[in-house]
């Protein structure tokens, strides 16, 4: 959903999301774990991992707000791959490639979080806090702001608009998504690795996107169920499973080029 707001809502080709997504997860696994021996509670983690991702959207923006297209894609992904590495050579702080391990699960009284109906609720209730925020943003003056710096970034500039603070704002309201989203992941694994915050992670979130459909936000929840749910169905054809779930993507872009659910704007740019 964060994701959306950013490459969707505001037309920010961004290939490194994933940093903020390991952000999230981090923050919670350094100080709800042994590591510090702070072991904070995910509950009071959880607005403040989507606070640090924030800020560092915001400190991701700044540097690439003149940037478009290819050039804004490639400078995000670096982004990514450096806060991946740095992860990675951090071993004081992070463990390095041995990551961090026994993360304390979260508590609701006295009710603790280790079945995976609990993390499935939890999830669901995240994603259902994510879908309201983005869906009152994109139905506001900031929301058609954003849609009117992806429609045609010069014409807004042209018309008043401060350019500088929305495209910030789309990039820490996605930020925050994602902290949210790496907090919930860490808990719920137990232990965390830089391994598990690779580009092809930016890479499959950003295809959910294009197959559900760009800045449309139950596009976003049927492009996801899309794409975790095929590779299982196809998981009968072993070898072939990969090579028959590309075909079908391949297949949806020259069928469904604007994605299953596209928003009201791009369905009528097709249908031109």
């Amino acid at each position: 959903m964060g994701l959306n707001v950013v490459v969707g809502f505001a037309g920010l080709l961004d290939l490194g999301y994933v940093a903020f997504y390991a952000v999230g997860a981090y923050l919670y696994a350094l100080l709800a774990s042994p590591k510090f021996g702070l072991h904070l509670s995910f509950w009071l983690m959880l607005p403040c991992s989507m606070a640090m991702a924030a800020v560092m959207g915001i400190l991701l923006g700044i540097p690439v707000l003149r940037m478009r297209g290819d050039y804004l894609a490639i400078v995000t992904l670096g982004f990514g791959e450096i806060i991946r590495l740095v992860i990675n050579n951090l071993d004081p702080l992070t463990g390095g490639p041995k990551g961090i391990w026994r993360i304390d699960p979260p508590k609701l009284f006295s009710l603790v979080f280790t079945s995976p109906w609990h993390f499935y609720y939890l999830t669901l209730a995240g994603c259902f806090f994510s879908y309201l925020i983005a869906d009152r943003l994109n139905n506001s003056r900031i929301g058609r702001a954003w849609i009117a710096i992806r429609e045609d970034e010069e014409a807004a500039g042209a018309m008043g608009m401060n350019l500088i603070k929305y495209k910030l704002m789309a990039f820490a309201v996605g930020a925050s998504f994602a902290g949210l989203g790496g907090t919930i992941f860490a808990a719920r694994q137990g232990s965390i690795f830089p391994a598990d915050f690779s580009l092809m992670v930016s890479i499959n979130v950003l295809c959910l996107i294009i197959i559900g459909g760009m800045g449309s936000i139950p596009g976003v929840i049927i492009g996801s169920v899309i794409l975790i749910g095929l590779p299982e169905v196809l998981r009968s054809a072993q070898q072939y499973r990969l090579l028959l779930f590309g075909a079908l993507l391949v297949a949806m872009m020259i069928f469904r080029p604007a994605g299953f659910i596209p928003a009201a704007r791009r369905k009528m740019e097709f249908e031109e």
